[in-house]
């Protein structure tokens, strides 16, 4: 298996696209678009920012209570995310693994041995999903849940020299 879908968390898999994922509740047809993802041969590997924890508003502990709790309602009946990785930092911080840098990504190319090339990453918001995945080097897919309708209208912008595939809401129902 050397490819990957780069999955966003909220707005993407459920939830509101800036609230804090202590409120995250998966949408229904998440579970299944994994399971579809995993049985064509991919791994499942969410990537989210979540700067509250830097700006000190959401504790590391909350944090990792939340995931828990999502790994456990993905992956109760089989193992559909196989990486869920975190850029706890603030824009200030500068670092390499906040989106739409690519050192998360890097790292599970790295670890998994994944061909970029075929590799995508699926998120709400054309500014950090679709522009990293520009900039990985792999397929961008917007979905218009979340923030994706108005990252598609109002903030199209943002990444207007980059294409990406558009997924609507219903989809993978």
């Amino acid at each position: 298996m050397n490819k990957a879908l780069f999955w966003d968390l909220q707005g993407t898999l459920g939830g509101e696209a800036v609230a804090s994922i202590e409120f995250f509740e998966a949408y229904p047809f998440s579970k299944e678009a994994l399971k579809l993802a995993k049985h064509n041969g991919f791994k499942n590997i969410v990537i989210t920012n979540q700067s509250r924890i830097g700006k000190g508003t959401l504790s590391v502990e909350a944090y990792e209570r939340m995931v828990e709790r999502i790994l456990n309602y993905f992956n109760s009946n089989e193992s559909l995310i196989d990486e869920f990785l975190c850029c706890p930092h603030q824009n200030k911080d500068n670092c390499e693994c906040k989106k739409p840098k690519t050192g998360l990504i890097q790292l599970c190319t790295q670890k998994y041995n994944l061909q970029i090339s075929d590799c995508f990453v699926i998120g709400d918001m054309g500014k950090n999903e679709i522009v990293m995945a520009r900039n990985a080097g792999c397929k961008g897919i917007l979905v218009l849940t979340g923030g994706g309708k108005g990252s598609l209208g109002e903030y199209r912008h943002t990444w207007l020299d980059y294409e990406a595939d558009i997924i609507t809401d219903n989809a993978l129902e």
